[in-house]
């Protein structure tokens, strides 16, 4: 089962993804700040990260740079979603793999979230 970690302060929001990716049999973890975040067990290595940007105590695309600075996340796709950011400004402040604006589909970010996870890895030799 893949695992997905979904940082999101908005409580409608957080639970409609884990309960939708839930039922596409994700494994879901969810926390609503950056802190709660910040403290969680990182023994777990998940499949994607989704990160929203404004957080009551801190900012996505942060957690996005610690998340591909560390050795042990840094292969590790992230999905930044926000309902005031732009994606260039995502993709100027943080290395993430994926934009979403809200209010988004569903149905394509279940798509994204797929094409995220199954992309091969890149092999350095």
């Amino acid at each position: 089962m893949k695992t997905i970690f979904i940082v999101e302060d908005e409580t409608g929001i957080r639970d409609a993804l884990q309960l939708l990716l839930s039922f596409e049999n994700y494994d879901v973890r969810s926390f609503s700040t950056a802190a709660l975040f910040n403290s969680r067990d990182k023994s777990v290595i998940p499949d994607i990260f989704i990160l929203d940007v404004k957080l009551p105590d801190g900012l996505g695309t942060d957690l996005c740079n610690d998340i591909k600075q560390d050795p042990a996340t840094s292969d590790v796709p992230v999905m930044i979603i926000s309902a005031h950011a732009k994606a260039e400004q995502v993709i100027n402040a943080c290395e993430a793999d994926e934009f979403i604006a809200k209010p988004f589909d569903i149905d394509d970010v279940l798509v994204k979230i797929e094409n995220l996870i199954n992309k091969p890895k890149s092999v350095t030799n």
